[in-house]
């Protein structure tokens, strides 16, 4: 692969970055030090959006009107790049605190766009309301919300349809923005592909120029990635007049032409090499090599019994599918584009080679071989995605997806599901679905350990890039039944950790109902002192209700050598000014009238433990236990609901 627009990580995030590829990692060595911060990639992916946008008109008053008033409403014509001028719009606002959020309003999982709960302090709201009858249905709920990320130091971008009716005091926010000229988005599309820049100065011939002045910015994407691959297959002495003309002749449906190629080879052994070239298209010829040999080995009449310098060697049997190698030993049809309709002509009409494509696929993506890089394996699994989802068959990539996690999966083949189900996500028609049925895996089934794996990464970093409220759920599912790995505990309190909104909903959650000691196991994870909102905000009658009642269920239903840890680390948090920890713990252990005693004999031992590793040392140790003292002998009655006198207790060995 030879594309310049990859993402690649030292981690198990992923997320698509556009027309590139993304190269992702994962495995139990990837869950500790070096895995990167949380939605690394997805904010990779707005880097990239950035690099490549040519700011449309008007993108300085849209800039202007976000960072005076906290929301700008973007109207333009559609294919000016109104959403990807908002994603870049937010990218801008990036904090450490606070989530991306992409709102779905017609979602039940999501709370109501009039809802305070939707919006939390930092976060970054994209709402497309491009479509006509989600701005009727929807438009009304506008201020509400724009009053609430006013409030909560948010930023909100709106996207609506062109020139539509919006109300009178929504006007000041409204900025029309304009599609940018095609000749300038082309060559920033080229200069990011790594095209020297003396390859495309020259004016665009009339043809080009006539066409990237009419399609829609995604076009001229698409467009400026077929001329990179038109010049890394072209001859010597063919230019840029010539890459672009075999770019615009590639737009073309060439399956005919497939279906020729298809039925010129005859020989299983020719065919195996034309599925393989065109799943597997420009990889490296000893890749394309081994993983037809594998497809000819599972069906085919078996390798051929002659002795091995009278085979035919690679090179011919690619001129005969109308391929070859580049300079780099990559593999490529000799026509732009042939590979997406030799896929599509198989696919179409060779059905009963579907289902063994993708044991086939899971084979080639677990292959020893230096040349089979993350990017070759996310194109195969891409591609192979893509037939499905082409043909509407979203539950056949997902039962794919599945298979691949079976018990004896290797690294390979967990990576390889983990992007079949980012495809699913990714897709405009089918993401919904893909949500839908995670949400079904996670809540109802009891997935293997592979396949928990899988869907723990797809939910923390893929789903939770852009719909943070949906990934906690599931996420929490996950989370409440695994036994023997703390992956999807840890996922969760990664993803409420940067979002005190969601750790709130996540709260809600655990005390809407009798929480089951698994419930609690969660609470305990998600729930150190570090990852709390301001002490503020943790005295507030909602957050303090559900934290005082799940500490109550801990200490009433969990062994203390379970849970005197965490306390543990509560009186660690614990600071002058601000006791809210050492009031919540006691409250939770006053509201057992039978146990209370008893509890808080418990709340004062774990204080005692506490003191040994106190970061803050020996003496503020001691003066926390004393303060939590004085609070238990309130709560009996014993003693004033004040401050206590100082301590004279010292420090104990």
């Amino acid at each position: 692969m030879s594309r310049n627009n990859n993402t690649s990580v030292g981690s198990s995030h992923l997320t698509n970055t556009g027309d590139g590829n993304v190269y992702m990692y994962l495995g139990k060595e990837q869950q500790g030090p070096r895995r990167a911060a949380f939605r690394r990639v997805a904010d990779d992916q707005l880097v990239w959006l950035r690099r490549v946008l040519v700011a449309p008109g008007n993108m300085g008053a849209a800039r202007a009107t976000l960072a005076e008033t906290g929301t700008v409403i973007l109207d333009g014509v559609p294919g000016s790049g109104r959403t990807s001028a908002a994603q870049v719009l937010l990218h801008e606002y990036h904090r450490d605190s606070g989530v991306y959020n992409e709102l779905l309003p017609d979602d039940d999982e999501q709370p109501p766009l009039r809802e305070p709960e939707l919006v939390g302090t930092g976060d970054r709201l994209l709402l497309d309301l491009s479509d006509p009858a989600r701005w009727s249905a929807y438009r009304a709920d506008l201020s509400t919300l724009r009053k609430n990320v006013h409030e909560r130091d948010a930023h909100l971008v709106v996207v609506m349809p062109h020139d539509d009716t919006l109300d009178a005091g929504l006007q000041p926010f409204r900025v029309e923005i304009e599609r940018p000229p095609g000749p300038y988005v082309l060559k920033r599309h080229l200069r990011t592909h790594g095209l020297p820049y003396e390859e495309y100065i020259r004016q665009l011939d009339a043809q080009s120029e006539k066409f990237i002045d009419r399609c829609p910015m995604r076009e001229i994407a698409h467009f400026a990635d077929r001329i990179r691959r038109a010049r890394e297959s072209a001859r010597p002495g063919e230019g840029f007049a010539h890459w672009c003309a075999t770019a615009r002749k590639a737009r073309h449906d060439r399956r005919k032409e497939a279906a020729e190629l298809v039925a010129g080879s005859t020989e299983a052994s020719s065919r195996a090499l034309l599925v393989t070239v065109a799943l597997l298209h420009e990889a490296h010829a000893d890749v394309v090599h081994r993983a037809a040999a594998l497809l000819l080995k599972s069906h085919g009449p078996g390798p051929d019994q002659a002795p091995l310098l009278q085979h035919k060697d690679l090179a011919e049997r690619l001129k005969a599918i109308k391929a070859g190698t580049d300079r780099s030993g990559c593999v490529r049809f000799d026509e732009l584009e042939h590979d997406s309709a030799v896929r599509a002509h198989i696919w179409d009409h060779m059905p009963d080679l579907r289902p063994h494509l993708g044991t086939w696929a899971a084979s080639v993506v677990e292959l020893a071989d230096p040349h089979l890089t993350p990017a070759v394996r996310d194109e195969l699994v891409a591609r192979l995605a893509g037939e499905y989802l082409r043909t509407g068959r979203p539950e056949g990539l997902a039962s794919l997806a599945v298979d691949w996690s079976s018990a004896a999966a290797g690294q390979g083949r967990l990576e390889a599901a983990v992007y079949a189900l980012t495809c699913g996500l990714n897709h405009p028609a089918y993401a919904g679905g893909f949500r839908e049925r995670i949400y079904q895996w996670c809540r109802y089934h009891r997935p293997t350990d592979e396949f928990a794996q899988v869907l723990v990464q797809v939910c923390a970093d893929v789903l939770a890039s852009t719909h943070p409220d949906m990934a906690l759920i599931r996420l929490f599912h996950l989370a409440r039944r695994e036994d023997g790995t703390t992956r999807a505990r840890d996922a969760l309190r990664e993803l409420v950790g940067k979002s005190g909104r969601l750790h709130r909903r996540l709260l809600d959650r655990l005390t809407r109902y009798d929480p089951t000691p698994a419930d609690l196991a969660v609470f305990l994870h998600v729930s150190d002192p570090e990852l709390l909102p301001e002490p503020t905000v943790v005295a507030e009658g909602g957050v303090r209700r559900s934290l005082t009642a799940c500490w109550h269920a801990v200490l009433t239903e969990l062994p203390r050598a379970t849970w005197q840890p965490y306390a543990e680390r509560w009186f660690h948090r614990t600071e002058p000014g601000a006791e809210v920890l050492l009031d919540l713990l006691v409250g939770a252990a006053g509201q057992s009238e039978e146990r209370r005693g008893e509890l808080f004999a418990a709340l004062y031992t774990a204080a005692r433990a506490a003191e040994r590793t106190a970061p803050g040392g020996p003496v503020r140790a001691a003066e926390t236990t004393e303060l939590l003292l004085h609070k238990i002998g309130a709560a009996q009655g014993l003693g004033p609901a004040g401050p206590p006198p100082s301590s004279t207790r010292g420090t104990r060995p």
